[in-house]
């Protein structure tokens, strides 16, 4: 059994910000992810995409972004067990413990629990599921992997202009396609991506994927026309599906998926708090720069509860010598 001061449970940006703030504080930390690195949906899923709205960078590419994280959190030594889901939660007299499975478990003073969406599994291209792997993509780890590429690009959200923005640079040529007029993206990542000159199909949908072995071309239709456009790459970015897993049934609770908390980060049960996407409270906004605020909160929070003594305010990093 592992014994810490505080479990952090998720180790995308905002767990890993947590655990320097744990170390800040003078507490030992571990964090466990069912993912088998650190940086969660951003290494997940965009690690090459950039970021733009985190204090202090005009754009920050996502890895770098986990890697800047990993080495701030580095300082204190956390415990990473990675490639382990957070299954059981159970109260012991002085904290909690939480079993990861295969026999492993953590006891803690506390529990903060990062996770995100939770798991995710992504929504496929109705007329591309044997060209998974072979063209087809919902994530893209690597750029470079497909530099000269003619890239269509299916979706009409954020991660689609992401992606469409991403990959302008190194491909032959990108369109993006999606079946209605009007974008869930942010209209001024939509402006970025049509000042590029990336041609948008809109409204309209993909009937065939074609080729030998891998992706050749993709046939579209749109206004009642159909149309052959080369293709080495198509994105499929639909969007994808999350749960929570195992942590939905740790009594805590939920509204749609999030983990309610009051204005420490706390949740329904003693010494669990939540931060990040996965915490919800009126007036909440997703994003990763909000998760670095609550889980300074949080922390600062967490470190009296397992010791009233102490400050709440620690006074700032900047102030040590």
């Amino acid at each position: 059994m592992t014994e810490v001061d505080v479990l952090v449970v998720g180790a995308g940006p905002t767990g890993l910000f947590a655990a320097y703030y744990a170390g800040f504080r003078g507490l030992s930390v571990a964090l466990v992810d069912a993912l088998p690195e650190p940086g969660g949906q951003v290494t997940a899923m965009y690690p090459e995409k950039m970021i733009f709205d985190v204090a202090g960078f005009p754009e920050i590419r996502g890895r770098d972004l986990v890697t800047a994280l990993v080495d701030q959190a580095a300082q204190y030594d956390p415990t990473y067990l990675l490639g382990r889901p957070a299954v059981h939660l159970s109260d012991v007299d002085d904290g909690v413990v939480v079993e990861l499975g295969a026999g492993e478990s953590v006891r803690a003073g506390a529990v903060l629990v990062t996770a995100g969406i939770g798991g995710f599994t992504p929504r496929p291209l109705p007329a591309g599921g044997e060209w998974v792997g072979r063209g087809v993509v919902h994530f893209i780890p690597e750029l470079a992997a497909h530099s000269g590429h003619d890239v269509v690009v299916v979706g009409g959200g954020d991660s689609a202009f992401d992606w469409a923005l991403a990959l302008h640079p190194v491909a032959r040529s990108v369109t993006l396609v999606h079946r209605r007029t009007r974008f869930r993206a942010h209209s001024g990542l939509v402006d970025k991506v049509t000042d590029l000159g990336v041609e948008l199909v809109i409204p309209a949908e993909v009937i065939e994927i074609r080729g030998d072995r891998a992706v050749q071309e993709v046939e579209i239709e749109a206004d009642g026309e159909r149309r052959v456009l080369p293709a080495q790459t198509v994105v499929a970015a639909l969007g994808f599906t999350a749960d929570l897993g195992p942590i939905e049934g740790w009594g805590l609770e939920l509204e749609k998926r999030s983990i309610l908390v009051d204005t420490t980060m706390r949740t329904n049960r003693p010494r669990v708090y939540a931060a990040g996407d996965v915490a919800a409270y009126p007036g909440k906004v997703k994003l990763i720069a909000t998760g670095f605020g609550e889980a300074a909160t949080a922390v600062n929070n967490i470190a009296v509860d397992l010791d009233p003594s102490t400050r709440l305010f620690p006074g700032h990093s900047s102030d040590l010598s």
